[in-house]
């Protein structure tokens, strides 16, 4: 393996993560992507270019501004580095093939829909239904392959929608809201069915044990709303990189 190009990998990962930061903070409050230029969101001063160096500037400026002295969460590093990570991985996985880039941006949403739906409950159209459209235009061309993906974009929303809906009718209450069922018909659209269902029982046994962990400390109750879109985040990254092995070796016990 080549070193140079890892770290030049690492460092794109870096100064991508940087940018999944800014979606991550505009994106909730409607705001513009590109204007105004990075800045400190209490004193809204302009940042200095190496204070937009991806984790090395939060580390210099010991997570906090340089004027105001607010804290910087750290939040921000977090992601860079969970970035240049995913992009390392894919190239260790992938190569450099068209299926990295294709990992590599399902990736990348997969952390802003993770740190949106944590932080505000909700799972922007802005990223799910173009994410729907692109993972299927992709699996044209490239894997899983176009029914696959079709099937899996089909599957995984109705599956959701379905169990939402019969929660309703059941309790009365919203379970699942739409920004869940569009996120799966992504997910499916760009992994395919049969990780999409991977996904979605990774997501659910994560989901059922944390509640059960938060109702057996007291710090939620069977009501207590777990943003679900954070687990099949997670879900579908551990999906695409390591889910068709596991289904391959499932599926063995039925031949």
């Amino acid at each position: 393996m080549n070193v140079l190009v890892v770290l030049f990998v690492a460092a794109i990962g870096l100064a991508v993560g940087s940018f999944l930061n800014v979606c991550i903070y505009r994106l909730p409050r409607r705001e513009s992507l590109s204007f105004p230029a990075s800045h400190c969101t209490s004193c809204q001063r302009s940042l200095d270019w190496y204070e937009n160096i991806p984790v090395f500037g939060w580390v210099a400026l010991g997570g906090r501004c340089r004027t105001c002295r607010a804290a910087i969460s750290a939040m921000y590093p977090i992601v860079e580095a969970i970035t240049a990570a995913v992009f390392v991985v894919g190239y260790v996985i992938y190569g450099l093939t068209p299926l990295l880039a294709v990992r590599v941006v399902f990736a990348c949403a997969m952390i802003v829909l993770f740190a949106i739906d944590l932080r505000h409950h909700i799972l922007p159209n802005a990223i799910t239904l173009p994410g729907v459209i692109v993972g299927f235009l992709f699996s044209i061309f490239l894997p899983p392959g176009w029914l696959s993906s079709l099937i899996g974009l089909l599957a995984g929303g109705g599956i959701l929608f379905a169990v939402g809906e019969a929660y309703y009718r059941l309790r009365g209450v919203e379970g699942l809201g739409m920004g869940d069922v569009k996120m799966l018909a992504m997910i499916g659209a760009f992994l395919g069915w049969q990780l999409m269902i991977f996904t979605l029982v990774m997501a659910s046994l994560a989901g059922s044990i944390i509640g059960i962990a938060l109702v057996l400390t007291r710090r939620g109750g069977m009501q207590y709303a777990l943003p679900f879109g954070t687990f099949l985040a997670v879900g579908a990254l551990f999906a695409a990189v390591a889910g068709e092995p596991i289904v391959t070796w499932y599926i063995g016990f039925y031949r």
